[in-house]
């Protein structure tokens, strides 16, 4: 149910949806919307995530390098690192922390 309400939020989003779909001890899973063009700011981990492009492709970027995601691929986030996300198309994806 959380993801289909992201995908149902998506069309008048003007930023990225952000729920939590599941969490318990030292772990976090994040379903993310994000509308084409759409922007999730740069911002930093404290710990271990893994990214999960479920539905459309986004780019991920870091100071020196950018990475096309499409869908169903897993990225690694490093920890500690300043990276953001653009949406190159209408994009759900899983974020998995700890």
């Amino acid at each position: 149910m959380i993801i289909e309400q992201v995908r149902g939020q998506m069309p008048l989003a003007t930023g990225p949806i952000v729920k939590i779909l599941k969490q318990g001890n030292g772990y976090k899973v994040l379903a993310i919307g994000l509308k084409k063009g759409a922007v999730l700011k740069e911002h930093k981990s404290s710990v271990p995530a893994t990214l999960i492009v479920t539905e459309g492709s986004v780019l991920y970027k870091e100071h020196e390098r950018s990475v096309e995601l499409m869908r169903d691929t897993d990225f690694e986030i490093p920890i500690n690192v300043l990276h953001s996300l653009l949406a190159l198309e209408d994009s759900i994806c899983l974020l998995i922390q700890g």
